[in-house]
């Protein structure tokens, strides 16, 4: 029974992303490239395959939401020189900088002991939600920023600078955050406390990417925005994690 349960799962995985796919291929505004429509197919698999329309609804959300924070803003950032590439198309690159944290915590989930499997459900929240609130606060940052300072410095410098925060990125961020870890929620991936922790993974992941940038980005030439990505939202995983495996611990 079990293994037709779990046969049933991937067929469906596979049959939904096809149609997915064929549907974005149509479409004539383009969200990812041609590669990253098919990247973005792998990944859908596999989030189905392994948590069910509950993190596919959670991966959707980021894309959607995520696609179209990018673009607020689009002509004044492409003017500025600081928008994202292809009009903010996604290639593979970008599916798997955001995502690959969030698929080896779904591919591992079929490894460990049941017990332990709600640790990497909640890893794998707090990864998209820490990789939504850096894009929002990037983009909104970037679009609304008033005054932009370095992280390390507090300096004012141009928006777009790596390293760069400001007030307004900052709280969009955080309502990034608050509201991927909220659905997640109302999807019974996480419990209440679980939101809290993705909201803190998310906090402290995106600043720590910010230190990144400002200090080891800048002179690193193979630390490409794609593996600072993947850095950053492995941090917010690994930080949920924690949090709730030494919440845990002490009850």
């Amino acid at each position: 029974m079990l293994d037709t349960i779990y046969s049933n799962s991937w067929l469906t995985a596979v049959c939904i992303n096809t149609t997915l796919l064929i549907v974005a291929w149509i479409l004539p505004k383009k969200l990812l490239t041609t590669w990253g429509y098919l990247n973005a197919w792998i990944l859908g698999v596999i989030v189905w395959g392994t948590l069910g329309w509950q993190g596919y609804g959670v991966v959707m959300f980021y894309f959607l939401v995520g696609s179209g924070v990018t673009k607020i803003g689009m002509a004044e950032k492409e003017a500025a020189g600081i928008a994202e590439a292809r009009s903010g198309r996604r290639g593979p690159e970008n599916v798997w900088g955001a995502a690959l944290t969030a698929a080896i915590c779904a591919l591992a989930t079929l490894l460990v002991n049941p017990e332990f499997k709600f640790l990497l459900v909640l890893a794998y929240v707090a990864s998209f939600a820490t990789k939504l609130s850096d894009t929002a606060a990037s983009e909104v940052g970037k679009a609304y920023g008033k005054r932009t300072f370095l992280i390390t410095t507090f300096k004012p410098v141009p928006a777009g600078t790596e390293g760069a925060v400001s007030l307004e990125g900052t709280l969009a961020g955080m309502v990034a955050a608050i509201l991927i870890s909220v659905l997640s929620y109302s999807l019974d991936m996480i419990d209440g406390l679980g939101i809290i922790w993705c909201i803190i993974a998310a906090f402290v992941a995106t600043n720590i990417e910010s230190l990144i940038g400002a200090t080891w980005q800048t002179n690193t030439p193979w630390l490409t925005n794609e593996i600072v990505n993947f850095m950053n939202t492995a941090i917010g995983a690994i930080f949920a994690l924690g949090c709730a495996w030494v919440a845990v611990s002490f009850v």
